[in-house]
């Protein structure tokens, strides 16, 4: 059930292309709200003495860990427990991290950036932010202590979503797909049509 402690998690490379720094000021602000709130950081990078120190600068050593590379169990473990996943990234191609929290009944609250507005289907499998703005993120998240009833469909959806996209109903149709693009009378029939054209 969505109830405080809020419990927060990062999952990424920490580099400053993932804004890491972003999801940090979630969490301070959240908690300059009144809100309890906690973020767990798990990944490694060059930008981890940064992170480290800004978890410092504000104050937020006790509700904020970084806790480095974990092995896939224990990261599952970890966003099974979190009401949300944050992503707040400049960019992804996808955004394969926040199906992963999806598989484990966890919501991502996403920024409104390419790849992200893929992977997360705001209001119904988690929730995009109106701007890339840790307030706006923030807001989100806050709104939904408010109705925390709206929390539980969210849960469902995120699982559902992600077992859908399971290797056993994707991986059939994309091999079905490869398969017609490489079949022989495909090939030669485009090069007719290339070679009449030309």
């Amino acid at each position: 059930p969505l109830t405080e402690p809020l419990r927060l998690a990062v999952v990424s490379r920490l580099a400053p292309n993932k804004r890491v720094d972003h999801a940090i000021e979630v969490l301070s602000i959240l908690r300059q709200r009144g809100i309890d709130a906690r973020l767990t950081i798990i990944g490694s990078g060059g930008e981890e003495t940064r992170l480290r120190q800004l978890v410092s600068d504000r104050n937020l050593e006790p509700f904020c860990e970084l806790t480095g590379y974990l092995p896939e169990e224990k990261k599952n473990e970890l966003l099974a427990c979190s009401h949300w996943l944050l992503h707040t990234s400049v960019r992804e191609g996808w955004g394969l991290n926040v199906l992963e929290a999806n598989a484990m009944g966890t919501p991502a609250a996403v920024y409104p950036v390419a790849g992200l507005i893929d992977s997360t289907r705001d209001d119904e499998t988690g929730v995009v932010a109106s701007r890339e703005s840790p307030e706006a993120l923030a807001n989100r998240l806050g709104a939904f202590l408010t109705r925390p009833e709206a929390y539980r469909p969210l849960r469902h959806n995120a699982w559902e979503l992600a077992k859908s996209l399971h290797w056993d109903r994707v991986l059939p149709k994309a091999c079905d797909w490869l398969e017609k693009q490489a079949d022989p009378s495909r090939t030669s029939d485009m090069a007719s049509r290339v070679t009449s054209s030309g």
